[in-house]
């Protein structure tokens, strides 16, 4: 369409030149061929107002001057309307970005739930409705990004901030602070006919001295926990070394009363039957040793080979 409105203007410039060469020279042909390059400029002039192309991701609003705002929009490709009475404004219905942040110098600052000064960067992904490119034309027209996406951002992001402490908001709960922003915008850009793809807390900055605390307070809570861990450990060794120490003391217990009872019924044993000692001494002599002389003084003699014979 460019190219042709060149043309167009160049055609007009030079008839008109022509013309105005034909009538000081006196040459009806020079004015005649200027009047055709003129009356050849300003049709396609108008013929390139005529012509319309909607790029691809775009879509096209018509704005009628008798009219005002047409239903419905122009979808991508060549399109022609009424020059001078319609006018078409694009609108880019592609997934966008805005980002707010410390490096563009428009950084969100809010309060935590204790009152400290928060600041933080967002990147906010969205798009127009398709479908309803007109109706934005006409609610808002094409600054609605200024108008009502960057403001209510804004909003958003400090009413979620402030519902929330400073550690949450740099550790734990940093997440839940993105969806909570991410649903308010849903709900309130909706109704604008924008949609909110998705919402990226990018990040989150509280002053130093709070920094320093938090990590203070972190570091102490795990040298806690690591102390902790290690008293659990010196009772289950120590509870360890108890149950060792009963079952030790039971097995000796146990030992020694199998053998008490052992000596028991040896004792019984012996005291029925009395010749089991004259078998153990006669086992405990050589094969060969069939009697065996005791002191005069006992009175007695053992004849091993009675005692043994079957």
């Amino acid at each position: 369409m460019t190219l042709l409105i060149l043309v167009g203007v160049v055609l007009l410039i030079g008839g008109i030149v022509l013309m105005v060469q034909g009538v000081q020279s006196n040459q009806p042909s020079q004015r005649s061929l200027g009047g055709i390059a003129v009356i050849a400029g300003l049709v396609i002039t108008l013929l390139s107002n005529a012509f319309v192309v909607v790029p691809a991701g775009n879509a096209g609003v018509v704005f009628n001057v008798f009219g005002g705002v047409q239903d419905g929009e122009l979808p991508e490709g060549f399109h022609v309307i009424l020059p001078f009475i319609q006018k078409v404004t694009l609108y880019d219905v592609r997934q966008q970005e805005l980002t707010l942040s410390q490096n563009t110098g428009d950084q969100i600052t809010s309060r935590s739930s204790e009152g400290l000064e928060i600041n933080a960067d967002a990147t906010i992904l969205y798009q127009v409705v398709p479908t309803e490119a007109a109706e934005i034309h006409q609610d808002i027209g094409p600054s609605f990004v200024d108008v009502r996406v960057r403001p209510e951002v804004r909003s958003q992001i400090r009413d979620a901030i402030a519902q929330f402490n400073a550690a949450e908001l740099i550790s734990t709960r940093r997440q839940e602070v993105s969806a909570l922003i991410e649903k308010g915008l849903l709900e309130v850009l909706a109704a604008d006919n924008i949609r909110v793809l998705a919402v990226l807390l990018r990040d989150v900055r509280i002053p130093n001295s709070i920094t320093q605390a938090i990590e203070q307070k972190q570091a102490a809570e795990q040298q806690i926990q690591v102390e902790e861990n290690r008293r659990q450990q010196a009772q289950i060794a120590a509870q360890r070394a108890i149950i060792e120490a009963e079952g030790e003391r039971d097995a000796k217990i146990a030992r020694a009363e199998g053998e008490a009872r052992a000596l028991e019924l040896r004792g019984e044993a012996i005291r029925l039957n009395p010749e089991i000692i004259q078998l153990e001494v006669a086992e405990r002599l050589a094969p060969g040793i069939q009697t065996i002389m005791l002191p005069s003084e006992s009175n007695f003699l053992l004849d091993f080979r009675g005692i043994t014979k079957p």
